[in-house]
């Protein structure tokens, strides 16, 4: 498969938000239970940076999905660490653009200083899961029963990735 991928740009939102929307109904990838807008996106694309940028997949120069790297949490001690999102068009999964978004996820992550990569994904979405243990990814925890969506409730589970470097704790 023939993909490019690039830095997102503002002009890029509308797309990004519009793939992020066509995963809410389905209710396995995010706890949003409306759609979004881009005025409400803009200040969350705006957060990012260099040191924590988006990248968008290319097919055939269309917007097959985007990646996003997130400061975890906010504090001094835990930045080399980040929190990944990874979105895909709905006519794009299942070809083998995930596999080639989580390799290049954890090369950028090299890149960028990172040592650790987390994701949150919900418990039943069993795609993901099985996506991101395939690329070295460890479960680290489970919150059981945190989601309540159309009256069911939903576990998110914690994975976590080390990028380099050792995994005993030792640096």
């Amino acid at each position: 498969m023939s993909i490019e991928m690039r830095r997102a740009t503002i002009n890029d939102l509308p797309r990004i938000v519009e793939i992020y929307n066509s995963t809410i109904e389905s209710r396995l990838v995010t706890a949003d239970t409306e759609p979004v807008t881009v005025e409400s996106r803009t200040e969350w694309f705006l957060n990012h940076s260099d040191k924590r940028p988006i990248f968008l997949f290319l097919k055939n120069n269309a917007v097959a999905g985007w990646l996003s790297f997130e400061t975890f949490y906010g504090r001094p001690a835990y930045g080399k660490t980040v929190e990944i999102s990874l979105y895909l068009d709905e006519s794009f999964r299942g070809v083998g653009l995930g596999d080639y978004a989580v390799t290049e996820m954890k090369r950028i992550a090299n890149e960028l200083n990172i040592e650790t990569l987390l994701a949150f994904t919900f418990s039943h979405n069993t795609r993901a899961l099985k996506l991101f243990m395939k690329h070295g990814f460890m479960t680290y925890g489970e919150l059981p029963d945190v989601a309540i969506m159309d009256g069911n409730y939903y576990s998110l589970t914690i994975l976590g990735c080390k990028i380099g470097g050792s995994t005993d704790g030792e640096h």
